[in-house]
């Protein structure tokens, strides 16, 4: 070995090596220690908030609204049935203002109250806004459950809506099918009624008792 290769190994055993432990080190206590923060696939943007800044009942309205938001962006947007929302749909005003709910008016009703809630926590949480009966902790309920509320509106349209189309289709079906299959039927059943009626009835072109002497 040469006195540059050794010099090299030297350098990689007792420089790279440890700098990279301690630098792997420092980033997995970061990543334990670090605080979990809010993951909401239909809202992205409260994705900065650490859990532990919001009480318990805002994050239960926030995952409602995130999942129901989630069914309604994919009814409204997904038009044409593929399976995704692209440039292929069109765009309506439902699908606008349920995206606008969750881009915009959620994120800043959210972040309004938390500014409340670094000046003073308790304050948040207890005392009445001025002019106001609630506190900075139920303004923020109500907004949320008005949201809470707009979507099941939207969600119990569409339940019925589709219900509807059901029951056209199934009448368009028994129209379609049913009646031509009475029709068909028709005169076999009216030839086994005549039957049954000369059966019971004998006309006058039965063979007479003379003839059958002769």
């Amino acid at each position: 070995m040469t006195q540059v290769t050794a010099m090299l190994v030297m350098f990689v055993l007792y420089g790279v090596l440890p700098a990279a432990g301690l630098y792997l080190g420092y980033r997995g206590i970061k990543k334990v220690t670090a605080p979990k923060m809010l993951e909401y696939e239909a809202m992205p943007q409260l994705g900065y908030i650490p859990e532990k800044s919001l009480p318990e009942e805002v994050k239960t309205a926030l995952a409602q609204i995130n999942q129901k938001g989630e069914k309604l962006r994919v009814m409204y947007g997904d038009t044409n049935n593929d399976g995704k929302i692209d440039d292929k749909d069109t765009v309506n005003e439902t699908y606008v203002m349920i995206q606008n709910l969750m881009d915009r008016h959620v994120p800043l009703a959210v972040a309004d109250y938390r500014r409340l809630h670094d000046l003073d926590g308790a304050r948040a949480d207890t005392t009445k806004i001025k002019h106001s009966n609630v506190t900075g902790k139920e303004a923020l309920l109500e907004v949320l459950r008005t949201i809470n509320t707009q979507f099941d509106d939207l969600l119990n349209a569409s339940y019925h809506q589709d219900g509807q189309k059901l029951l056209a289709t199934n009448r368009y079906l028994q129209k379609r099918f049913d009646i031509p299959k009475i029709e068909a039927d028709a005169p076999s059943l009216t030839h086994t009624e005549d039957t049954l009626t000369a059966i019971e009835n004998p006309s006058d072109k039965s063979p007479k008792s003379e003839d059958i002497r002769l």
